[in-house]
């Protein structure tokens, strides 16, 4: 059997095909390409707009922190009145706590349940909240510190309260809420009645942070001996610009040598107040530099038994990046272990002296006028 093909007529087919062919693709091509350059401007549309989030983000972060270490860290060198260390804050906060306080005669416990912050304003440009809070209870201590420069507003001098940490706690975090519930009950033993109208409980609601750099959203401040709490009492209170108490004070030297840009930080003494003496306690501080928005790396002093006066007389070495010192701050922590148990540290206070590029305290004046001798002078230790 023989097959006859028309050549010319398959030919024009194949010919049409093809055009058809091409006109397909390319009309396919221009709309993939115009999708694809949509979906560009739309990817760097959305990556401008995380960069400029993430700016603002840091920006005020920075300001808060900033905030925080001028006002509240530098507060024994900028005033050594008495307000500055204690004293219900004035200044009011976004925001409201709400909690209950009960003193159990029975069984001579304090019970104090933390129900819920409310009205916490949420920044859009920042991320969502993580609230908690955390309590101190705060015992004035009956001896006070005779600090220098401490007068009152008729120029007699005055002694600023020293106060001790009795118990420390926290709450749990709750997660991307303005208006957090929480219901936790914290709880603790006290000997006497009388110790009531020694005891303060301060209560910071603060913004949580994975790398421990918590933000403080404001505080409240209840002193027990106005209160009557021999049965359940639930209070609202608006928070206030957190403050900072004095727990103590350290006797720092500080010697600069010039020649081999060296800064010598001496811790000599410190002391506290205890509510209760216990023989595994030892005290060490973490002591760190920071020149020229250059951050050296932090040194710790030996564990030394604590007392009243807890002497370490140790001699910190750091070496200076680059000259001049236009900006230098000295950070001094000073926490609390024990020998005999593993336990984590926990923090007594702190401080931080050094200058800034408009200002300078006076400890550091005094050392750059007798560069290469050390120049030793007391500190009120903070928390």
């Amino acid at each position: 059997m023989v097959m006859l093909i028309d050549y010319p007529a398959s030919v024009g087919l194949v010919s049409a095909a093809g055009e058809l062919s091409m006109l397909l693709s390319d009309t396919v091509k221009y709309c993939i390409l115009g999708i694809s350059v949509t979906l560009l401007l739309l990817a760097l549309g959305i990556l401008a707009w995380q960069t400029f989030r993430c700016c603002t983000q840091k920006h005020t972060t920075y300001t808060w922190e900033d905030t925080l270490n001028n006002d509240l860290l530098y507060t024994d060198e900028k005033s050594r009145t008495a307000e500055n260390y204690s004293g219900a804050p004035s200044t009011r906060v976004d925001g409201s706590l709400r909690f209950s306080i009960y003193y159990d005669q029975l069984q001579s416990q304090l019970v104090v349940t933390v129900l819920q912050v409310e009205g916490l304003l949420e920044d859009s440009q920042m991320h969502s909240f993580q609230p908690f809070v955390k309590l101190r209870l705060m015992w004035a201590s009956s001896s006070s510190l005779e600090m220098e420069d401490s007068t009152d507003e008729e120029g007699e001098g005055t002694a600023p309260v020293l106060w001790t940490v009795m118990r420390e706690w926290r709450t749990r975090v709750v997660k991307g809420s303005c208006n957090p519930l929480f219901g936790d009950q914290f709880s603790c033993i006290l000997q006497e009645d009388k110790e009531l109208h020694h005891i303060s409980l301060r209560m910071e609601v603060r913004d949580f942070d994975k790398f421990s750099r918590h933000t403080v959203l404001g505080e409240v401040r209840v002193p027990l001996r106005q209160l009557n709490i021999s049965y359940p009492l639930e209070l609202q209170e608006d928070l206030k610009m957190p403050q900072k108490d004095l727990v103590g004070e350290v006797l720092l030297s500080l010697k600069f040598l010039p020649t081999s840009q060296r800064l010598e930080v001496g811790l000599l003494k410190v002391r506290t107040a205890l509510t209760e003496i216990r023989s595994d306690a030892a005290l060490y501080a973490r002591i760190s530099v920071q020149c020229n928005q250059c951050k050296l790396r932090y040194q710790k002093t030996s564990a030394v038994a604590r007392c009243l006066m807890t002497v370490f007389n140790e001699v910190l070495m750091f070496s200076l990046p680059e000259f001049p010192l236009e900006q230098c701050k000295i950070s001094v922590y000073v926490y609390e272990t024990h020998t005999t148990r593993k336990s984590t540290k926990h923090l007594i206070g702190q401080l931080t002296v050094g200058k800034e590029r408009s200002s300078e305290d006076e400890h550091w004046r005094l050392m750059m006028r007798s560069v290469r001798q050390p120049i030793a002078k007391w500190h009120g230790l903070l928390i």
